[in-house]
């Protein structure tokens, strides 16, 4: 019967130890987390919010060159929810100037600005044939919590 009291303490022992080599484990393990957590917390806090330029209103600049009108239409209306405004601009602009005179008309700090030229078309009415005119489009995405007012309400 001592034959089988031996394995009945082990079997006892055995779960205890390995209970043991856990908890200890995770004694040693929990104390680094901690401060890696707080560290990682401390750092996050720390970390001053990303500033955006403030960029001035001009009164007098050539942006109305440049900037011939806002494009007013339902697709750059919910482009709009997403801080993206769309504009007819002048054929030879390019994307550095488009954003300048943004900037300048408006006092408001550009992100990223995307160009879209749209070529003349063919019409025809009847007999009489002619063109639809091309036009160049931008639509300009503005840094997080700016804001342009195109259609007063």
């Amino acid at each position: 019967m001592s034959l089988f009291d031996r394995f009945k303490k082990t079997k006892k022992i055995e779960p205890e130890a390995k209970k043991a080599k856990v908890s200890e484990k995770s004694a040693k393990a929990a104390p680094k987390e901690a401060p890696k957590l707080k560290k990682n917390l401390d750092e996050i806090l720390q970390k001053p919010a990303k500033l955006t330029k403030r960029v001035e209103k001009k009164h007098f600049s050539q942006a109305y060159r440049i900037l011939e009108s806002p494009r007013v239409t339902e697709k750059s209306g919910m482009l709009a929810d997403r801080n993206i405004y769309v504009f007819n601009v002048y054929s030879p602009a390019n994307k550095q100037e488009i954003k300048k005179a943004v900037q300048d008309l408006y006092g408001v700090a550009v992100d990223k600005v995307n160009i879209v030229n749209t070529p003349r078309k063919a019409r025809r009415i009847g007999k009489s044939e002619g063109f639809k005119p091309g036009f160049k489009k931008a639509m300009v995405k503005l840094a997080e919590g700016e804001k342009i007012e195109i259609m007063p309400r």
